[in-house]
Formats: structure tokens, sequence, C-alpha cells
């Protein structure tokens, strides 16, 4: 009687796959086209079944390009705060002053930016006057020479 080799087991044979585990578009192409080429000549993929999966495959890639856009679009949004806000050094920004006694908006004050800062979680803008104010308490930005302005609406 013939014995078998032992170097034939299958616990001994090497893995060859490199791919990942998630199959992507341009493995979906591959398959369908392999489906395509290897279909019965006598019974041929139906034309409905052909176009549910060209709808498909259309359907991941669009899938995978929004995603691809909503991922850049999301690391654009993580900026650092002060990255984000040091466009206003040099603007003149508009911010409201509370009356110490009531808690209701005095006035309004302007001032220059002359730079931004991080401090505990917050942005501040440190202005000309030396007042730092939170990004969140400025309702108008403008040019210092009053060209150019931006309103912020609180609501």
């Amino acid at each position: 009687m013939t014995s078998i080799d032992p170097s034939l087991y299958l616990q001994n044979q090497q893995v060859r796959g490199t791919g990942s585990s998630t199959l992507g578009k341009d493995d979906f192409l591959k398959i369908l086209m392999a489906q395509i080429k290897n279909q019965n000549p006598l019974d041929p993929m139906k034309d409905k079944e052909f176009i549910s999966q060209m709808t498909e495959f259309s359907s991941l890639e669009q899938m995978t390009n929004m995603s691809q856009s909503f991922q850049r679009f999301i690391d654009t949004q993580n900026l650092p705060p002060l990255i984000q806000y040091s466009g206003l050094i040099g603007k003149e920004v508009s911010y409201p002053v509370y009356d110490q006694v009531t808690g209701l908006v005095d006035r309004t004050e302007s001032d220059i930016v002359q730079a931004v800062n991080q401090s505990g979680g917050e942005t501040y803008l440190e202005l000309k006057s030396g007042e730092k104010i939170s990004v969140a308490h400025i309702t108008k930005v403008g040019e210092v020479d009053g060209k150019s302005e931006i309103e912020v609406e609180e609501g």
C-alpha cells in the first residue's frame, strides 16, 4: 500500500492569500466579468440579472465615492480652532458688553483682533485694547477700514 507524503497535508501548505477580507469595487467588477465569461452559452445571463448587477456595481461605486468625499470633508473640518480663527487677526470684530447687575446686553463694542489663543478648550480673541473675548460672542466681523463686513445672527 502506498502512503501519502506528509508534506502534502493542508496544514503544511503555505498560505497564498495576501488580499484584504473586504470586497471593493474592483473585486466586484472582476467577479462580474468572470461570471459573464464563464456563463453557459445555451442559457446566458438574463438581461434583468445583468442590469441588476450593473446597478449594484454603480451603487457600490457611488457609495465608495461619497464615503471618500465625506471623509475628506471631515478631515478639513477637524482643523484646530486656533487655525480656524487665525483669519480674524487684523479684522475688526463687534461683541456685546453685558451689564454687571442685570446680565443683559448693555452695548456693543468693536475692536481689532491682535491674536488668537486657546485656553481650557476655549478659543479667545485678544483685542487691541487688551481685552479677551470668546469667539462665541462675536456678532460682526469686518475690515478695519469698514469696506467689507459680515454680521453673525444670534439665535
